[in-house]
């Protein structure tokens, strides 16, 4: 058992200045708000104690990628982004050959029963040319309806996000096949109409592939996806906040627009992630880092981020206008909800599992709660 006080936690209903928290057995067994039951374990004075982060859309860490599935290399990613409070994370794979993303899928779904990450996203084959940012164009396709199946299968359930682009041949078939199989399905690296994404939706689309990023801008008499992603209610939008992908009026324009509990905030990180400036791949595509910022060696785009989703939270707070509850919905409630974990993870709620991050004023991380256990730095005594 273990009795954490002091600190002012952000609770699914708002924040507890005074509140208490009590974990046994790895789990959430009690919060109250006052005197604590018994004195403390911990005290966390002066510090804010959040949910554990939870990353539904991420490359690589700590110098290792997702691609190739390989355990130590996977293992490191994980330790990587945990070491920043992301306590749940999913495996992002780009696009590539089918049986190597076959070949990854079953590897990976091992490692989500073994607990070690919390699902696999596909980011791609099934994207737009045109909007193909750092994949490589030689393996995108239309979505085959029976590769599609094929590969939902290979996950096992543990395909919790695919993101494609609607307007390729049997584009809105994929959807539904995606959710049909109990998985979300993303429009993304896209250069459809507004009118095509909006059949998706209706056909059971659920989220914005980094929004804004790698698809078709706004035009006053052609709206494209965008606004028809940012209009529906139904839609959870993803958005990166590492300063790069996006400006900070505009993160704080679908705040304000799209509500909070729409928002859901990604790291999209390759293997720089926690490691620095070099050279990296992401997927068999070359990648040098340079102030932080990740662009192809080859043609100069984007290739994800060297974001860690502490500096995200941070970033939400302190320059896109997110309070502290609107930043916890977007790094925890939100995501968890998208990816169907929500029973467990994604809110400090009596029952479920013992993630928490202890942030000090600055919102810096100083401990990780992983499952009841402290994972980084310890309490603050």
């Amino acid at each position: 058992m273990s009795l954490i006080a002091g600190a002012a936690m952000v609770m699914p209903d708002g924040v507890v200045e005074d509140g208490w928290l009590d974990v046994e057995h790895g789990r959430i067994a009690a919060t109250g708000t006052g005197e604590p039951p018994r004195e403390p374990d911990h005290r966390f004075d002066g510090h804010w104690l959040v949910p554990g982060f939870v990353d539904m859309h991420s490359h690589g860490g700590g110098g290792a990628r997702v691609t190739g599935a390989d355990p130590e290399d996977v293992g490191t990613f994980v330790a990587t982004h945990r070491m920043h409070g992301t306590t749940s994370l999913v495996a992002s794979l780009v696009s590539g050959p089918i049986d190597e993303i076959d070949h990854d899928v079953r590897a990976l779904a091992d490692m989500v029963d073994e607990g070690l990450i919390a699902g696999v996203h596909l980011e791609g084959p099934w994207i737009s040319p045109v909007r193909k940012g750092a994949h490589d164009e030689s393996v995108l396709g239309a979505p085959d309806p029976a590769v599609v199946d094929k590969l939902l299968h290979a996950g096992r359930g543990t395909v919790r996000m695919v993101t494609l682009a609607p307007e390729l041949d049997h584009g809105l078939d994929a959807v539904r096949a995606v959710v049909g199989a109990g998985a979300a399905a993303a429009v993304g690296h896209t250069d459809a109409t507004y009118e095509v994404v909006s059949q998706a939706i209706e056909a059971g689309a659920r989220v914005a592939t980094h929004l804004f990023n790698a698809m078709a801008p706004v035009h006053h008499r052609a709206p494209g996806p965008i606004v028809a992603l940012l209009e529906d209610e139904r839609v959870t939008v993803e958005l990166i906040l590492d300063g790069a992908h996006l400006h900070p009026a505009i993160a704080a324009h679908v705040r304000a627009s799209a509500g909070p509990q729409r928002i859901a905030l990604v790291t999209d990180a390759m293997g720089a992630a926690g490691v620095g400036d070099g050279d990296y791949m992401l997927g068999d595509m070359e990648v040098r880092v340079t102030d932080g910022v990740a662009r192809l060696v080859e043609g100069g785009s984007i290739a994800g981020s060297t974001l860690t989703m502490d500096a995200a939270f941070r970033f939400a707070v302190q320059q896109a206008g997110f309070s502290l509850p609107d930043a916890v919905a977007a790094t925890s409630a939100n995501p968890a909800r998208v990816l169907g974990i929500d029973d467990h993870v994604g809110t400090l709620a009596v029952g479920k599992l013992a993630d928490a991050v202890v942030l000090d004023a600055d919102l810096r991380v100083a401990a990780v709660l992983h499952r009841g256990t402290w994972v980084r730095s310890g309490p603050v005594e």
